[in-house]
């Protein structure tokens, strides 16, 4: 079914209920729907747009995001949702490389996007807030139909840490799976429920916007940068919220200095994935907002939906294994299928190592124009997702690191995450980041970039000891690198690439 039917179906339901909320202001149910189906009009007539074509949508967290997506989808169409802190060339190559006909931007990236030698490279761009975007509301309304499940909806790039990013094709059966595998394993959803939009619309908050309007609940916007005060005032205002965030938003809400005063009654979930939660980290979350917390593991290829461990297992404090539970990504989502492989595909014992493979009605359709990638990434119906993990007796699965991160030093294999763990338990640290640079004799030596925390001090020899007392002596790291901060990607996660290529140039540490 295309998922512009579950919006329809809200509207009528529910024509008076509130959908969108910003700085303020309220766009009801009836005038959501009434928006994308005009705007669908539009799109296929004044723009001239057949099925099948690519939208793309390179805007910041905004009122008009959720009805331009919708009305792409009412028309036909498939999105090409854009990080807005991409710089405006990334942004041009993306919109060339998908083949979009047609841009709709917010005013900064649009202003970004008309600098000399970007301009000429893009599709058509319609300016949110102008004359041209206010035309889109005239066109013929499109009804509803169902479509084919399996036509694109949403190709959404790879973050391309490591070189150009790659397009995953998501299906609009994709993305109904991701739902109902969200009122399956997350939260039951209604017209109570809220959905706070912190984190970008263009990755997993926008998804799981999509969870919400099919069960008429409200989506409250917060344009602009990710602000804990701004978060902290949603959470004092609003009835039963949900949020999504990646660990670093975690990370800046509990470290704020209103966060132990905050009003959080009215959070009902932080979804937190995306990038390693740290167990110091995590500890102090459950303490400040109790037991709401729901640690989904994912990747734009499968998009939020492969693991998953629930709130009641982020409670269940007297379960023997508690704390490895809490360390782990959980168990498999509703409906989907991991194992853990070696090289060959062959399924490994419980508690060995190998890489994780997933299958589902989730599992995207395929990279575009890319077919040495999808070679790699889809084999025999299984999406081999590049990490490193095991799982227990009991189906949990704890990853231990990508594997382009593995470190293999003097023929033992070393998990950066396990050692970061550890320094992340001492006070001074802030943030951590564990890499490896070349070494003549043992192949692989293990090097710590380290953030101290404001005010405090904390030495090599103090972290050295602290790894000594707590992993193998092969562990710890034979290097540490004090600095101010660490590089990190527009979605937050950290750049490991940049951080080995520093290690390697680096002589004295």
């Amino acid at each position: 079914m295309n998922l512009s039917c579950t919006l329809h179906s809200s509207a009528r339901q529910l024509p008076g209920h509130p959908a969108i909320s910003w700085d303020g202001r309220t766009l009801m149910y009836a005038e959501f729907e009434r928006k994308a189906a005009r705007m669908a009009g539009a799109l296929r007539g004044r723009h001239g747009l057949s099925p099948g074509t690519r939208v793309a949508l390179a805007m910041e967290n905004c009122p008009e995001f959720l009805p331009v997506l919708y009305a792409v989808w009412r028309a036909g169409l498939s999105a090409v949702p854009i990080n807005s802190k991409l710089h405006a060339r990334e942004l041009a190559w993306i919109m060339a490389d998908s083949q979009s006909r047609l841009c709709l931007a917010t005013p900064k990236i649009a202003d970004a996007l008309s600098a000399p030698g970007v301009g000429e490279l893009l599709p058509p761009v319609l300016v949110a807030g102008t004359k041209d975007y206010a035309a889109l509301l005239d066109g013929e309304a499109v009804a509803p139909e169902p479509g084919d499940p399996d036509d694109e909806a949403w190709m959404f790039y790879t973050s391309g840490t490591t070189g150009r990013p790659k397009g995953a094709m998501l299906s609009h059966r994709n993305l109904l799976f991701a739902s109902h595998c969200y009122y399956a394993d997350i939260d039951h959803l209604g017209p109570g429920d809220t959905i706070l939009h912190a984190a970008p619309l263009t990755h997993g908050s926008g998804l799981y916007a999509l969870a919400h309007i099919a069960r008429g609940s409200n989506n409250i916007i917060l344009p602009g940068s990710f602000e804990p005060e701004r978060v902290f005032d949603a959470l004092a205002r609003y009835n039963n919220v949900s949020m999504f965030a990646a660990p670093t938003m975690v990370a800046r809400l509990i470290n704020h200095a209103g966060a132990g005063s905050a009003d959080t009654r009215g959070l009902k979930t932080i979804i937190y994935g995306g990038a390693p939660m740290y167990a110091a980290d995590l500890e102090r979350a459950l303490a400040l907002f109790g037991p709401r917390l729901y640690h989904l593991y994912g990747q734009g290829e499968s998009p939020m939906t492969i693991s998953g461990l629930g709130k009641d297992l982020h409670a269940d404090t007297r379960h023997p294994r508690y704390g490895e539970r809490l360390a782990s990504v959980g168990v498999a989502r509703t409906g989907v299928a991991i194992r853990i492989v070696d090289e060959a595909g062959r399924e490994l014992p419980v508690g060995e190592v190998g890489e994780v493979v997933t299958t589902s009605d989730c599992v995207m359709k395929g990279y575009w124009n890319n077919d040495a990638a999808n070679a790699l990434a889809l084999r025999d119906g299984w999406l081999w997702t590049g990490d490193l993990g095991s799982m227990d007796a009991d189906d949990f699965i704890t990853l231990k690191d990508r594997s382009k991160d593995l470190i293999i030093s003097g023929g033992a294999n070393i998990y950066p995450r396990e050692i970061e763990e550890v320094l992340l338990t001492h006070a001074a640290v802030l943030e951590t980041a564990v890499v490896s640079r070349p070494h003549p004799d043992w192949g692989e030596e293990v090097i710590a970039f380290v953030v101290r925390r404001a005010g405090t001090e904390v030495g090599a020899a103090e972290l050295d000891q602290l790894c000594l007392d707590h992993i193998a002596r092969f562990k710890r790291p034979k290097g540490y690198r004090f600095v101010e901060a660490l590089p990190k990607n527009n979605y937050g996660k950290i750049l490991k690439t940049e951080l080995r290529e520093q290690a390697k140039r680096e002589q004295a540490w």
